[in-house]
């Protein structure tokens, strides 16, 4: 038996097997370290960066822990924003395939109160949450947490970037003092440590450093004068990589808006993410970006932490960013599952004093590189493959992704092998169809039926 394997810890034979199925045989870093210690009850403060594979080790610890016959929660996962909520709850119901009848639950800002509530009513066993929204039915009494017995704290360093901290203290006394608190973080600033010494019981510290080496990871930087070179040089890189995804940082939600903006007025497929979007047009950016109908992300550091963005093929830091942990976890992002990935950085004279701490930090040498030539700028700009469509019905009308791609490839409808993505939420579905067959899809669900009715049905540009 290797040593970093499932099947060497004390794991439910039932959450070994359906580990062997879904492909899990080595543990990563973080949970051959951590692991060990959860299953034996202590406190755990985990530092590792998204993709470390920690939701799998909290996850696996929470469900050892679980007892199914006692319908009551036992288990509270704490989540910064909805989409890494839901990305935590489907692994954990993943992690849980071979043990019936577990309910997870989510529960998130922005959503409607009365389903959830409803939800609430029938009971369930583990909750994932925004902390907002949680405190809320705390207060409102319409959840109840006095049988909690495993308490995690997901990405909370940006909880605590998003103002959160009142919201976890008040959180804190719904909940029983015999626990396990399990708190993962990709930083660990002094206000972590703060809150580790309030909430913990001697915890043990697993520290998992970036598993990227030096070569997995090309960083350029470009040197730009005035802010419409900055604008030239990340057209031309853009121009120069073709990256079939690229998120570009930027360090204030308005910047973010005017860069996408002006990307997109060049004829990049580019979308903008930030804290002042909708619900609605924040899930749209981040369905468009997942199934490559737009190419280039332009986001803020708040908004872009913990997406389930994966196989980027650049990072483009457009502003420098203010932190090294920071400019370190973005570029964290391109190049993982053994791909070459590409880091770019612009920055002017002002910022040359960072960039020195940059390298010194690195312990690389930073000189700047040339711009790519100008004359790329006349070329035609590389499109999306894909496109995405709107349907306007989801969950609550019954749509499943069946549904849509029985109605797309039905009777003279196109084929399956142009269809991508396909995400469900509450009131809407979003299909991602190849470009070139968007007009016969819409066509085929305009004039067909989904569930025995009619649903609206656009192009989402």
């Amino acid at each position: 038996m290797k040593p970093n394997s499932f099947a060497s810890l004390s794991l439910h034979p039932d959450l070994l097997k359906n580990l062997s199925t879904l492909g899990y045989e080595e543990m990563t870093a973080i949970q051959a370290q951590s692991l060990p210690p959860i299953l034996t009850g202590k406190d755990i403060i985990g530092q590792g960066k998204t993709g470390s594979g920690k939701t799998a080790a909290f996850s696996l610890g929470l469900l050892q822990n679980l007892q199914v016959k006692r319908f009551r929660v036992q288990s509270l996962v704490l989540c910064p924003t909805r989409e890494l909520a839901d990305q935590v709850a489907k692994e954990i119901r993943r992690l849980a395939r071979t043990i019936h009848n577990i309910k997870v639950l989510t529960l998130c800002g922005g959503m409607p109160m009365g389903p959830q509530i409803g939800s609430l009513e029938h009971g369930a066993h583990i909750i994932v949450g925004t902390p907002g929204r949680v405190e809320e039915h705390l207060r409102k009494g319409t959840l109840n947490l006095e049988e909690l017995n495993t308490f995690v704290l997901d990405e909370a360093d940006r909880m605590l970037d998003m103002g959160f901290q009142p919201a976890l203290d008040a959180i804190v006394e719904y909940i029983p003092k015999q626990r396990q608190t399990l708190l993962f973080s990709a930083t660990f600033p002094p206000q972590i440590q703060s809150i580790a010494k309030q909430i913990m019981q001697s915890p043990v510290m697993v520290k998992v450093e970036s598993t990227h080496d030096d070569t997995s990871i090309q960083q350029h930087f470009f040197k730009v004068g005035s802010e419409t070179q900055r604008m030239t040089a990340l057209r031309l890189i853009l121009m120069q990589q073709q990256p079939e995804s690229a998120v570009v940082f930027c360090n204030t939600k308005r910047d973010t808006q005017d860069v996408a903006d002006e990307l997109s007025s060049y004829g990049f497929s580019a979308v903008a993410l930030h804290g002042d979007l909708e619900q609605r047009d924040r899930d749209q950016t981040l369905v468009r970006f997942a199934n490559k109908s737009a190419c280039v992300l332009v986001a803020t550091d708040v908004a872009a932490r913990g997406l389930d963005i994966e196989d980027l093929d650049a990072v483009i830091n457009y502003n420098l960013a203010r932190e090294t942990d920071v400019h370190v976890h973005r570029i964290g992002r391109t190049g993982r599952a053994g791909s070459k990935g590409l880091a770019c950085t612009l920055y002017n004279d002002k910022e040359q004093y960072k960039v020195d701490k940059l390298g010194h930090v690195l312990g690389i040498e930073i000189t700047p590189d040339p711009l790519p030539p100008e004359h790329l700028l006349d070329q035609p700009i590389p499109t999306a493959t894909m496109a995405t469509i709107q349907i306007d019905g989801g969950k609550k009308q019954k749509v499943r992704p069946g549904d849509i791609l029985g109605a797309l490839t039905g009777d003279h409808g196109i084929d399956g092998r142009d269809v991508g993505k396909i995400q469900i939420f509450d009131n809407a579905a979003y299909v991602a169809v190849d470009r070139g067959a968007v007009k016969a899809a819409l066509k085929k669900l305009t004039e067909g039926k989904l569930k025995g009715r009619n649903f609206k049905v656009r192009h989402l540009r």
